[in-house]
């Protein structure tokens, strides 16, 4: 670059003084890729968008297709980052899987807002034998046999097609896998929601990013969060119903009100110990000043003591 020149009079000499242009110190460049769960996807896309305000040179390219996806992504180094929202399996760790906790979320069941049994159904709330009796033995095929309601309507389960970790959280809350669920198998979280939003007799499961709107804090329109009975008392009691708004839930999370599983902790993952400057800088920048778009998006922050130790596995 040239610089610039400025000349100016002292008494009789001429003085000379050439001006560099400053430069940014902030120079961060590269590119990173990343792909997998849709519990993470909306936050991830936040993050990048913000990041990207501070390092314009950094291309940032996320898609969701899965935890399944995410992490055999990463495992194969398609992507620097695989997103996941399960547990990472042992024979994961032995492949090099490299894990970074970055914030937490839950599945929660939902049935669709047509319901013509719902005002009954949100009272009596779903208890986890009753969860169970519906997507892994498949005993009850009518909502009279699953909530003790006289009716002849029969239930139509959903579940997911894809690998992920809603499924696969929801599954272990019931003490199986996602292969042993039942129901008609729907790809993606939008896709779940929208296929029981549209069936009145429908009942699935979803990422709280997808239930709630991230914007009003309220339920996602056209669907019902359906409590869960956690005491089997038959009915939802006060200390059981903090479901109207995303804020009420997230609280329950944070205090262990709301079961772990089906809540959980969300990971990036990579294929060892990520040494792309760009790549340790993002997560870096995620576990500390993107906190604060957490909650916000719908998600639940890490504790203090838990970023100190996620941060320090990248040193």
């Amino acid at each position: 670059m040239n610089n610039h020149i400025i000349k100016y009079l002292i008494g009789l000499t001429i003085v000379v003084i050439s001006i560099r242009p400053i430069v940014a110190q902030n120079s961060l460049e590269g590119e990173i890729s990343i792909s997998g769960a849709f519990a993470l996807y909306p936050i991830t896309v936040k993050w990048a968008d913000e990041f990207r305000k501070i390092h314009p040179d950094v291309r940032i390219d996320i898609s969701a297709g899965g935890a399944g996806k995410g992490i055999s992504d990463a495992l194969n180094e398609m992507v620097d980052l695989g997103m996941v929202s399960r547990e990472i399996y042992p024979e994961e760790l032995g492949k090099g899987a490299f894990t970074i906790s970055v914030t937490k979320d839950a599945v929660v069941p939902i049935i669709s807002n047509n319901n013509p049994l719902l005002n009954s159904i949100l009272i009596i709330g779903i208890k986890q034998s009753v969860a169970n009796d519906i997507w892994i033995t498949g005993k009850y095929k009518t909502w009279a046999q699953a909530f003790g309601l006289k009716s002849t309507l029969p239930l139509h389960i959903y579940s997911r097609s894809d690998a992920c970790g809603a499924a696969e959280m929801w599954a272990k809350y019931l003490g199986k896998k996602q292969e042993d669920l039942n129901g008609v198998g729907v790809f993606g979280d939008p896709g779940l929601a929208q296929a029981v939003k549209r069936d009145a007799l429908g009942i699935g499961f979803n990422n709280i990013g997808y239930a709630y709107d991230a914007t009003t804090k309220k339920q996602t329109k056209g669907i019902k969060v359906l409590p869960i009975d956690l005491n089997n008392n038959g009915k939802i009691d006060v200390d059981e119903n903090f479901y109207e708004s995303l804020n009420d839930l997230i609280n329950a999370i944070a205090t262990n009100k709301y079961p772990s599983p089906p809540a959980r902790e969300l990971y990036f993952v990579s294929k060892g110990k990520p040494k792309n400057k760009a790549v340790v800088e993002f997560v870096n920048w995620v576990l500390t000043d993107g906190q604060k778009f957490v909650n916000e998006a719908g998600y639940i922050t890490l504790s203090k003591e838990k970023l100190i130790i996620e941060r320090n596995k990248l040193k």
